[in-house]
């Protein structure tokens, strides 16, 4: 069960039908520890702004500003502002769970004798997959900083966001690193 989420767009009039706006203000959300993607619906009065990272749940006893969650989504269904908002904040939240995305980086197995977990990383191939691997046999990275230092490969949180965008897009793939099924 999620927490808390990003909001990445918010609709104050709705989604628009066949015949008009909904009428009911809808925000577009991902959530923080599963990344589902939710349509929901806020109580009244409450705004939202992109980007803003908002509890689902009531945290120290106060409620949450949403109402309820009126259901999960597909990425085909975000509208085009939640779609450009989607990148910056799954940055934001691999960058608030760092420890969670480096454990795949020092952790992630290899499938078979010709194929590596790591693979799966857009931008990672044979030989970036063996030098990871290498490096931490030596020691295991603690920081997105260390392995950009250690193995010269530029961002590596970005390229745990590629793949949790290719997840999310519906990219007919067996394995599903990230995001829940």
């Amino acid at each position: 069960m999620e927490s808390y989420a990003y909001i990445l767009d918010y609709l104050p009039n709705g989604r628009q039908t066949e015949r008009g706006f909904h009428r009911e203000a809808l925000a577009l959300a991902i959530g923080e520890d599963e990344l589902k993607l939710f349509e929901l619906v806020p109580k009244p009065g409450a705004k939202f702004a992109t980007g803003q990272r908002i509890p689902l749940v009531p945290i120290s006893g106060a409620p949450p500003p949403i109402d309820h969650v009126r259901r999960r989504i597909a990425y085909d269904e975000l509208t085009v502002t939640g779609r450009s908002e989607l990148t910056a904040s799954l940055e934001r939240i691999v960058r608030a769970n760092a420890p969670r995305y480096l454990r795949f980086f020092n952790e992630s197995p290899a499938v078979s004798r010709r194929f590596h977990l790591l693979e799966l990383l857009p931008g990672i191939g044979k030989k970036t997959m063996q030098q990871i691997v290498d490096e931490r046999r030596r020691a295991p990275f603690q920081s997105f900083e260390e392995i950009e230092a250690r193995l010269h490969l530029k961002s590596p949180e970005k390229l745990i966001v590629g793949r949790i965008e290719q997840e999310l897009s519906g990219v007919e793939d067996k394995y599903r690193l990230f995001v829940a099924p």
